[in-house]
């Protein structure tokens, strides 16, 4: 095969990867606009949204490994175990963090991911480039003017905040460099360890049918799309750019609860979104040599 083709397969692999961390954002950013809609308590939410998210989640690994079910979970390894507890610890510290501090806080160090992702990264020797430092200083200056940046926050809201971002950011580099091995049974698992904690703080004869019906959309559709979505694309491109990705997340929300349920962002709201869509669009778009390296191997 000549270094042609290898450049070739190389940037057509990079723009699905960035096209389905693009579409885990989009299934992610519609957890607003759906729990708004929940009647149920937190733990309800968080056990109901969990159970189904493993149902869907069940469902295509039973699809993508032809039955072989236990066989997929058994080979992701310690590698698997590891996404498994990060991402459950991500999720659960990102809850948690919203009752220690503000809204604003948690998603102001949501948007530090990609730089953690980036030095993480370096550690396992996949270097970055100066076109993916400079997108994502612009995007952290762009979460940063959405949510107003950080207003103090006290310790333990910092710890939690930043616990949840140095989590998912381990989350990508390691999907990242265990290429080879599947993960969606780990996120599958991630899921039953969100539900078992949440389990019992749930109260099931409270859902009715339209709750269901929510729940079993932020299960299959806003969780379980979005980590299949996220296993399939991190594989594909760099750490650092699936967090960079993700951050359309951010920005989608608002935009969803605006369209849906006529809550009108402000103005800086807008602008702040505006900021970090150009800061993906230069990296995503800008492409040639410095983003289309293999990476390191597993």
């Amino acid at each position: 095969m000549t270094s042609a083709t290898i450049a070739v397969d190389l940037t057509r692999q990079h723009r699905r990867g960035r096209l389905y961390v693009a579409l885990a954002a989009v299934a992610w950013s519609t957890a607003g606009l759906l729990q708004r809609e929940l009647t149920v308590n937190i733990g309800t939410q968080l056990a109901g949204r969990a159970f189904f998210a493993v149902l869907g989640i069940l469902a295509y690994v039973a699809v993508t490994e032809r039955g072989r079910v236990v066989h997929a979970f058994r080979a992701i390894g310690r590698p698997g175990l590891a996404i498994a507890v990060l991402m459950a610890a991500s999720s659960g510290a990102f809850i948690v963090a919203l009752n220690y501090t503000s809204v604003a806080n948690v998603l102001f160090f949501q948007a530090l991911a990609p730089i953690l992702a980036a030095v993480l990264g370096t550690f396992v020797g996949e270097p970055v480039a100066r076109r993916t430092w400079i997108a994502m200083a612009v995007a952290l200056a762009g979460v940063g003017l959405m949510v107003g940046g950080p207003s103090h926050p006290g310790a333990a809201g910092i710890a939690l905040s930043l616990f949840m971002s140095v989590s998912f950011a381990a989350v990508i580099v390691i999907t990242r460099h265990q290429r080879e091995v599947s993960m969606a049974p780990a996120t599958c698992a991630s899921q039953l360890v969100v539900f078992a904690a949440a389990a019992p703080f749930s109260h099931p004869g409270a859902v009715g049918a339209r709750d269901a019906g929510l729940l079993v959309a932020l299960g299959i559709g806003q969780i379980g799309l979005g980590l299949v979505f996220l296993t399939i694309g991190g594989r594909l491109i760099p750490a650092a750019e699936v967090a960079l990705i993700t951050l359309l997340e951010v920005v989608l929300g608002p935009l969803w609860v605006w369209a849906f349920l006529s809550e009108e962002p402000s103005a800086a709201t807008l602008a702040g979104g505006v900021i970090v869509l150009a800061a993906v669009a230069v990296q995503t778009l800008g492409g040639g040599a410095e983003n289309s390296q293999p990476p390191p191997p597993p």
